[in-house]
């Protein structure tokens, strides 16, 4: 029994530590470029001919549309509001330059600049493209959290905390599947 507590006790140190080594590099990141030039220039890091929606005028879709269009987890994540397990998902793992975008509708959501590796084991960013996701209040496992979604679509991509780098403080935990990564190169 003291064992597992000691085991316990130095796995939680070292990914204290990690998680610290990680929040450090992000915010040395943020230091050589602004969180409002993030932001801004997203664009910079798309592939020339991608195809991602350039409107977030809301979309349409029945039910039956989007498991038409949608792998099942893809559906289960994006419009029922699922959670892929921990550490299942490529994404996590992505660090060419590029653009995040939703799997549901190919709007932007994210550029390569906002990723770090949060030690989670989701894709997680510290700020968004602005005005690209909606927030709404998520009491399903009693203690509120924030969970965002798709301006464009709705589709749900997980849920942003304040655990997260300097200088936003901000932890935007992303399922995987819900997200589609566009390299700047073009090539996936």
């Amino acid at each position: 029994m003291q064992r597992r507590g000691f085991l316990i006790g130095v796995a939680a140190l070292s990914a204290g530590a990690s998680l610290r080594a990680v929040s450090a590099a992000a915010a040395d990141a943020a230091k050589t470029k602004s969180i409002a030039a993030i932001q801004r220039d997203w664009t910079a890091l798309l592939a020339k001919d991608a195809n991602v929606a350039s409107s977030t005028a809301p979309l349409q879709k029945s039910e039956a549309e989007w498991k038409q269009t949608l792998s099942e987890p893809q559906f289960f994540v994006l419009r029922k509001e699922s959670t892929e397990r921990p550490f299942t998902s490529p994404l996590n793992d992505e660090k060419r330059a590029g653009v995040f975008v939703c799997a549901g509708c190919a709007l932007p959501l994210f550029s390569s600049e906002m990723k770090y590796d949060s030690g989670t084991g989701w894709p997680s960013f510290f700020t968004s493209i602005p005005e690209h996701l909606t927030t709404k209040t998520d009491t399903l496992l009693i203690v509120p959290r924030t969970e965002y979604h798709c301006v464009r679509c709705g589709g749900h991509q997980g849920h942003v905390f304040d655990d997260g780098p300097p200088p936003t403080g901000q932890r935007w935990c992303n399922n995987g599947v819900a997200l589609r990564f566009i390299p700047t190169s073009g090539k996936a």
